[in-house]
């Protein structure tokens, strides 16, 4: 089971981007690495083509390394990076990850 998956709330702990939180759009295990909404935008400069009849400066999104990334708990009232650790639901009986300081579940579940 993946520590940080899509569709997780983060936050960014290391790099310029520190301090920032945002949702994962992907995951690429990998290189390590992961897409964060809104967080470490690129230009990108693009030609006029069939597919994207627009060109033109465009700014999207580019990967961070997973150790710069951290859980957050979002139910616990201050906001912060979490540990993990892995138990079981007792309704559907699968593995689910909770926060070790608050026991609350994590991610975007």
């Amino acid at each position: 089971m993946q520590r940080i998956k899509k569709g997780d709330k983060v936050v960014i702990i290391a790099g310029k981007h520190k301090q920032k939180t945002g949702i994962v759009l992907q995951v690429f295990t990998k290189e390590q690495r992961a897409i964060v909404e809104g967080v470490n935008m690129i230009k990108r400069h693009t030609k006029e083509n069939a597919q994207n009849q627009k060109g033109g400066i465009i700014e999207k999104e580019a990967p961070i390394h997973l150790s710069n990334l951290a859980l957050l708990d979002h139910k616990a009232k201050e906001v912060r990076p979490v540990k993990v650790k892995y138990g079981t639901d007792p309704k559907t009986n699968k593995k689910v990850r909770l926060s070790r300081k608050t026991n609350n579940l994590v991610g975007g579940q």
